[in-house]
């Protein structure tokens, strides 16, 4: 790819291994890194580090906040930072015109925010491309998971698996491959059909209060409430479940503790089981998306203007 970046400055913010991973990815294609919430990682001497979002965001480019994104109070996952980190008000008024913003998932708030203040935000997680290329990690870490918290095999096991998108479905591929009895529960009849002609069994959610009973293994892949009280009442006490859906997950966690069914919501597994797999995507992806802005950016400038529409 050669050194694509070469010379354009990049703020990266917080994070989690991932970055620990990205950030050299970057440099060898020539990017200038400024960190922001690294101080305590392993890239201390290898980068230059701001001292405040002030300073860390004069110098920028581009901001490239964390897959995880901000919390509802604009917390940001910052595991090797002295202080928290805040994407609040005062830190999106200070990005000039023309500083793009990348980060995993936006909260509502944020992308309310974005709009008004005319800051052009890139969603990357839920980018076909990284959400595909994703899903093998997490696939891998949602059966990692499983393995540990049952005392039965993969194979063989009756292994539920709600929701039949991007993940879902890098999920169906490898517990059959692993010989696991899957099913599938889907919404849509599209989605039913591509179960069967993946050669497992499809149900529709009006069939899962009959044959959820029958789950040994249950993996949620919905953003919202699927394994509700009604449902939890018929799963198995010995069943487990591994929740892989954004926070806060499709499960009722609370009520499963009660009724003492193993449930376990699992967020972010790319950057937990594969930080270094989960970097390399995004430094696939991160590049043309830059470029492609920079460019149209320059295009605005050299017009008399400033756009913030790609």
């Amino acid at each position: 790819m050669g050194a694509v970046l070469e010379g354009v400055r990049l703020a990266v913010v917080g994070g989690d291994d991932r970055e620990i991973y990205l950030i050299p990815e970057l440099q060898k294609l020539g990017a200038e890194i400024i960190g922001l919430g690294l101080e305590k990682s392993p890239l201390l001497n290898s980068i230059e580090h701001a001292a405040s979002f002030k300073e860390l965001i004069l110098k920028a480019e581009a901001l490239l906040f964390p897959m995880f994104g901000a919390d509802e109070r604009g917390l940001v996952k910052a595991k090797y930072s002295n202080s928290p980190l805040f994407l609040n008000k005062e830190v999106l008024e200070s990005i000039p015109p023309g500083v793009p913003l990348f980060i995993g998932f936006a909260r509502p708030a944020l992308k309310k925010a974005a709009e008004k203040l005319n800051i052009t935000l890139y969603e990357i997680a839920n980018r076909d491309d990284v959400a595909i290329l994703n899903s093998i990690p997490s696939a891998e870490g949602a059966v990692q998971m499983a393995m540990e918290a049952t005392n039965i095999t993969i194979h063989s096991s009756a292994s539920y698996v709600l929701g039949l998108g991007r993940f879902g479905t890098t999920l169906v591929h490898l517990l059959k491959g692993m010989g696991a009895d899957v099913t599938v529960v889907a919404r849509k009849s599209a989605d039913l059909a591509r179960a069967i002609e993946m050669g497992v069994k499809a149900i529709d959610y009006g069939q899962l209060a009959d044959e959820i009973n029958k789950a040994e293994i249950i993996f949620n892949t919905v953003p919202s409430l699927v394994l509700h009280r009604e449902i939890l009442d018929k799963v198995s006490r010995e069943a487990v479940i591994i929740d892989i859906a954004s926070i806060p997950g499709g499960t009722d966690f609370e009520y499963a503790r009660m009724l003492g069914i193993r449930a376990q919501l699992a967020p972010g597994l790319p950057g937990i089981v594969a930080p270094k797999t989960a970097a390399k995507i995004l430094a696939k992806v991160y590049p043309p998306i830059i470029l492609e802005h920079l460019r149209a950016n320059a295009i605005a400038v050299s017009r008399g203007g400033c756009s913030n529409e790609i």
